[in-house]
């Protein structure tokens, strides 16, 4: 697991708590935020996630 995909699944639960706070007090900014952080959460994530693809088929196809 490299540091984008742990950033990415941090900002995904900060995203979520988020969310539930602007729930709980009505208020569609924080929930807004939350919805937000949870979608940069993802992206970054994938990124981690591809560049760990890419680092593990060098390691297989290295001679």
């Amino acid at each position: 697991m490299n540091k984008d995909q742990v950033k990415g699944v941090g900002e995904q639960i900060k995203g979520k708590i988020n969310e539930a706070v602007g729930k709980a007090t009505n208020n569609p900014g924080k929930e807004l935020k939350g919805d937000l952080q949870q979608g940069a959460g993802k992206v970054r994530k994938a990124y981690g996630d591809a560049k760990e693809d890419v680092k593990d088929n060098a390691k297989r196809n290295a001679p």
